[in-house]
């Protein structure tokens, strides 16, 4: 493989640096490196950060390939920036046995765009009432470290346990769905004053607090690893807290969209704003963007849920839940969290590189910018202000809630292992 020179990035938004690519590595940090025999990119005023892993994505395949496949969703994945990421489980058929997760690893594999790792089911056919094949599942090709009956709760305290205490003997993690289905029958969005002024059937932040306080505890019984996929109140912020301080094993992720948009939204009644779990109110967004600075909250996931456009194109009620994220995270990290001073670069490559991949115990990626290492790496330029425009995503689909909105920053480069996917903002 050819040698590439990045001239003059900021390596985690410090001083400007050349980096230098030889093959799948990095060969060399630096000032002044020489560029001889190798392809330079000129990268003033941009940011290097380690290739994004995402902790939280649906690609949809096999089932649903009117939504997104794996090569669209991968390719969705390099243009924002990510070099891995988690396929959940809930696909058709369920991603319960070790035939359908080396399908989906295989997939990626062959995709080129980014590597994917699935995320395996906690119970077979996310039914809730036996456990899938989680040794099988872990021992298979795919190596599954990251379970979940995303879209669902794993509701049944007796099922979450003997869960945790499964993947604990391959130090595994179960990733919680956290909502009381009793809670939610009808919930159409955040129970609150707009759900009320609206007569829409209310979420309450109970629905999600009482399963997060119940995980915690059941985690720290069995001495296992819980990770709180999507977590959306402040209330949900102090049990995650206090369950840290005491000393047990758990992990929390918080989207974009639940970093920046709120309640108000659905105002509109516009089925785009419709998600699980719901946007919830200005003091819970601001809550979350507080956590998510101190380390309460571990990483951004994007919980990429794209849809077709009948699904979303529909009055509210019939509406399909999920928004797509992949495109525009990184964005709208930088605007709710660097923009405002509560992160900066480093912070932001802790939060979608270093933890998601300590998380999920992914090889080769969340690695240092340092020689020696593997060149997965995202190139950004934080100057860049535009309005999205889904017509230009990567994604099979369009159900974006920033549609027309302007954001800041954009990837112009994405490496896996050394090789190039994006290039100037387009796919290589």
């Amino acid at each position: 493989m050819s040698k590439i020179l990045i001239r003059g990035a900021q390596v985690l938004g410090g001083e400007a640096q050349d980096v230098l690519i030889d093959g799948e590595t990095i060969a060399a940090v630096g000032t002044g490196l020489s560029a001889e025999g190798a392809q330079v990119i000129e990268a003033e005023g941009q940011v290097l950060l380690p290739g994004l892993v995402d902790l939280h994505t649906h690609l949809r395949e096999p089932g649903r390939e009117d939504s997104e496949t794996v090569l669209t969703g991968t390719k969705a994945a390099a243009r924002g920036g990510w070099t891995a990421v988690h396929a959940m489980a809930n696909t058709f058929p369920v991603a319960d046995t070790a035939g359908v997760v080396e399908q989906v690893w295989r997939l990626g594999r062959e995709s080129g765009y980014c590597d994917v790792q699935p995320v395996g089911a906690v119970t077979v056919g996310l039914e809730g009432k036996q456990l899938a094949e989680l040794g099988a599942m872990h021992e298979s090709a795919a190596g599954v470290m990251v379970f979940s009956d995303d879209g669902k709760c794993v509701d049944d305290a007796v099922i979450m346990r003997r869960a945790l205490e499964y993947v604990k003997a391959f130090d595994g993690v179960v990733a919680q769905h956290a909502q009381e289905p009793r809670l939610t029958e009808g919930a159409q969005m955040n129970e609150g004053t707009v759900s009320a002024e609206l007569g829409l059937g209310g979420w309450p932040a109970v629905a999600e607090e009482s399963i997060i306080a119940r995980d915690v505890l059941l985690a720290e019984h069995v001495g296992s690893r819980v990770h709180i996929c999507h977590l959306s109140t402040a209330g949900s912020v102090e049990i995650v807290r206090w369950a840290k301080s005491r000393g047990i094993d758990v992990t929390a992720e918080v989207t974009p969209h639940h970093l920046l948009l709120t309640d108000e939204m659905v105002r509109t009644y516009n089925p785009v704003y419709k998600v699980n779990p719901p946007l919830r109110t200005e003091r819970d967004v601001m809550a979350l963007r507080e956590a998510l600075a101190d380390g309460t909250i571990d990483i951004v996931a994007t919980d990429h849920a794209p849809h077709p456009r009948e699904d979303k194109d529909c009055e509210w009620a019939a509406a399909a839940m999920g928004m797509v994220g992949l495109e525009t995270a990184l964005s709208v990290v930088q605007q709710t969290m660097v923009d405002t001073g509560l992160l900066d670069w480093a912070g932001v490559a802790q939060r979608m590189s270093v933890n998601p991949a300590r998380i999920g115990r992914l090889e080769g990626h969340g690695r240092p910018v340092s020689a020696g290492e593997p060149a997965n790496l995202t190139l950004v330029d934080p100057a860049y202000r535009g309005a999205v425009d889904p017509a230009g995503f990567a994604s099979r689909s369009r159900n974006t809630p920033y549609e027309g909105r302007e954001l800041p920053g954009r990837v112009t480069h994405t490496f896996l292992r050394g090789r190039a996917t994006v290039i100037d903002g387009k796919l290589a």
